[in-house]
């Protein structure tokens, strides 16, 4: 791993530390993260209320707002989408509930959450 490489690494686990903590501040209740299966990973899997949500979490620092909407293109929802398949497999305990997809960009000032960033029926 070269040296940009543990520097992104870092910040994404920064991130994704910052996420969690929004989310339990929002009334989430976390129960996975960096859940992976071989097509791909989910940062934080939360219930809110009766609805289990599946959260990507991006961090960035010199990208304005406007350019948040190109962050999980296609193919990155494909993966997000089959890896929640593969979660909710594995736990029959969530089987039955309302499932979401949610995107959150932290940013050096700012934390911007997209619920309901992008749909799939599963």
């Amino acid at each position: 791993m070269g040296r940009g490489e543990v520097h992104a690494s870092q910040k994404g686990r920064e991130g994704e530390a910052r996420a969690v903590a929004f989310l339990e501040g929002a009334g989430m209740r976390i129960i996975a993260r960096n859940v992976r299966s071989r097509v791909g990973e989910i940062d934080v899997v939360a219930l809110d209320g009766q609805t289990i949500v599946f959260i990507e979490v991006k961090t960035w620092s010199v990208y304005p707002l406007e350019e948040l909407q190109y962050g999980i293109d296609e193919k990155k929802q494909r993966r997000i989408i089959e890896t929640a398949k593969y979660f909710l497999f594995s736990h029959r305990e969530y089987s039955g509930m309302a499932v979401r997809f949610d995107v959150i960009f932290i940013g050096p000032e700012l934390i911007t959450h997209l619920t309901s960033a992008f749909m799939e029926c599963i």
